[in-house]
């Protein structure tokens, strides 16, 4: 029997999505019985009423982990400036070309007087 493409499609996304827990649990290590086993723990060490504040501060902490994570880094860029780093150099050495010319123009335009 054929099915139709729709059909098809509903079921490789599932597919997919029941590959996406399984490949996550198994970055944990802990099954999906386990984390049921875990959340119903919680529950009774906490009750209902607290669940939700603690998902928050948990999200907050994890938020700000982040954003010093995020802050680090870019100080770390800023101070190493990967982008170009001998573009510092070449500007030092240009302009010391550039007064090493001036010097000698000056001598040759006092030298030119002298004659």
């Amino acid at each position: 029997m054929n099915r139709p493409s729709n059909a098809s499609g509903i079921g490789r996304f599932f597919s997919k999505s029941r590959i996406f827990v399984k490949i996550h649990c198994m970055v944990l290590f802990i099954s999906g019985a386990e984390i049921v086993f875990v959340f119903f723990i919680v529950l009774l060490v906490f009750g209902a009423d607290k669940i939700p504040s603690i998902a928050r501060s948990l999200a907050k902490g994890m938020t700000q982990v982040r954003q010093a994570t995020n802050d680090i880094k870019s100080e770390i860029k800023n101070s190493v400036d990967i982008d170009d780093p001998t573009k510092n150099i070449t500007k030092d050495l240009k302009k010391e070309v550039d007064d090493i010319k001036n010097d000698f123009n000056d001598l040759t335009d006092s030298i030119k007087r002298d004659l």
